[in-house]
């Protein structure tokens, strides 16, 4: 009963927290990106997140609950890596652009009302397909709290974050967002100990795992081996794991639930410090979920689905008040990233497609009220779609949001730095990317694809090729190369001389950090290992 209303305060907060900020909605540029007044604190928490979800706290954590949490922890060295390129290669220039949506940057880059057309098409169906995994996994969590049935779970997770989001939209997302990073980060460190108490103590939880019969070598650099594996030989589970974290490096630079967290940052000072953070936070993270995910084993082996091993531990090996924040965290984690993803989706439907095609300039009034219309009908849609399609929560979410690293990869980084690149190229780049994803997956099903021609690589490939050919064509004209020097040029803050002061010291945070790292990894992975 305490996982109930510890859940149903949350929930109650988190809508009350929207119907409060939508009184202070003045303006599109409120609504879209908050009216750019992000500190620090809050863009590291909306970045953190709107990248952790049910994919990471069920889906990932089953994967490592399976045997694979050295892969993983792995992949996360770039896919976290991801923050500090983007930030520095893309995010900041992005702020720079003072667009409201991504799309909108990239059709004033361009100059070209069909590159932003086909930039927002392609943001709505990637996000909506990751959307759909990530309020499916919310769901199945709420439905085992309350025990009630997975389609009533899912309406409910609906009502909740589509409330919030519709009423407030960035300003809500983003101040919940950071009540939400709070939370789950407390659920991921606090548990730790407690976890690892539970399992036999330290060093013999480590220890046991390690040498655990039934998933031999699974704190080994690639993961369980016999009859049980499923992720192939270990060079290939290797390969897998950096391909996909160079991948997942490129979405979290990149994708628009990502890139766009910068549109709302006060300065560009604070998006780089912001970057920093979220890096410092992802690695902190996900070293010591996965680690303690993998001695759960130790007590019960068959849990299944595996995507509930941490919601298990919660009700199994926790004190209940630790229960309650973990499962407040995952659950937290899940509405964070689903709010962000309708806040893209409905405002990509407004701005880039609806206006677009119209022909239209809306008025301010006007684009909030078709914002919140577009909300509603996707939200509705949404729903409609995790009542049909049955739940693969980790899956469809790296299929979604490897889409981005093919479809937006190439265009994104060349719109800041080429002096060659054209409308028509980033036009099919775009296009061809998404498409080869697709491609790539449908032969997939039909005939095994070695690891290396993953289906995102296919996607990269294709999408790399068709920018370099369609650059060829078409004329850059005088206009977009105004817009890219313009881009080019820092920007001078007032205060320019104390925010570069702050500033310069956020490269001797991140080394610190490393060593920091680095030395828990020791003291909880290698050295147990090392007696086992």
């Amino acid at each position: 009963m305490v996982f109930i209303i510890g859940i149903i305060v949350s929930f109650i907060i988190y809508v009350l927290i929207g119907v409060v900020l939508s009184k202070t909605i003045k303006s599109s540029e409120d609504y879209y990106v908050s009216g750019r007044s992000g500190t620090t604190l809050m863009i590291t928490g909306t970045l953190v997140a709107s990248f952790l979800s049910t994919v990471s706290f069920m889906g990932e954590a089953g994967f490592s609950y399976e045997g694979y949490a050295i892969p993983l922890l792995i992949l996360v060295i770039f896919n976290a890596s991801g923050y500090i390129f983007g930030v520095f290669l893309f995010g900041r220039y992005l702020r720079r652009s003072k667009s409201l949506t991504v799309p909108e940057y990239f059709g004033n880059r361009f100059q070209s009302k069909k590159v932003r057309m086909v930039a927002a098409i392609t943001t709505v169906l990637g996000i909506a397909a990751y959307l759909v995994a990530v309020t499916q996994g919310a769901s199945l969590l709420l439905a085992e709290i309350f025990k009630i049935p997975y389609a009533m779970a899912l309406v409910v997770m609906w009502i909740v974050y589509a409330s919030f989001t519709i009423l407030s939209g960035a300003k809500g997302v983003m101040v919940n967002d950071t009540i939400m990073f709070f939370i789950f980060s407390i659920a991921a460190y606090i548990s730790f100990p407690f976890i690892i108490k539970s399992t036999g103590g330290f060093p013999n939880a480590i220890i046991n795992a390690a040498n655990h019969v039934g998933k031999p070598d699974m704190f080994s650099w690639h993961g369980v081996t016999g009859p049980s594996a499923y992720m192939g030989t270990p060079a290939e589970t290797i390969i897998w794991a950096i391909i996909l974290g160079l991948v997942w490096g490129s979405v979290v630079a990149i994708s628009p639930w990502q890139s766009s967290r910068y549109l709302m940052a006060k300065n560009e000072h604070v998006a780089i410090r912001s970057g920093v953070w979220a890096t410092i936070s992802i690695f902190t993270i996900y070293l010591f979920l996965h680690i303690s995910m993998t001695t759960v084993n130790n007590i019960k082996s068959d849990i299944a689905p595996t995507e509930k091993v941490f919601i298990w531990t919660a009700m199994n090996l926790v004190p209940t008040w630790l229960g309650v924040i973990i499962v407040s965290g995952i659950m937290a984690a899940a509405l964070s990233s689903c709010a962000t993803f309708l806040q893209l989706i409905g405002n990509s439907v407004a701005r880039d497609i609806l206006e677009q095609s119209r022909k239209k300039h809306y008025t301010d009034k006007q684009l909030l009220q078709v914002s919140r219309l577009s909300m509603i009908v996707v939200s509705i849609v949404i729903l409609l779609v995790g009542l049909w399609q049955p739940p693969s929560v980790m899956w469809i979410g790296y299929f979604a949001a490897t889409l981005f690293a093919a479809s937006w990869g190439p265009v994104a980084f060349s719109s800041v730095y080429s002096k060659t690149v054209t409308k028509e190229g980033a036009f099919w780049s775009i296009i061809v990317g998404f498409l080869g994803v697709l491609l790539g997956e449908a032969v997939g099903l039909v005939v095994a694809l070695p690891v290396y021609l993953n289906p995102v690589i296919i996607g990269v490939i294709l999408g790399g090729t068709a920018l370099v050919i369609g650059s060829r064509f078409g004329v850059i004209t005088e206009e977009e190369r105004a817009y890219q020097a313009k881009l080019l040029e820092r920007p001078i803050e007032e205060n320019e001389a104390k925010e570069m002061s702050i500033t310069r010291k956020y490269p001797a945070y991140l080394m610190v950090s490393g060593v920091v790292i680095i030395a828990i990894t020791f003291a909880f992975y290698y050295w147990p290992l090392s007696l086992s």
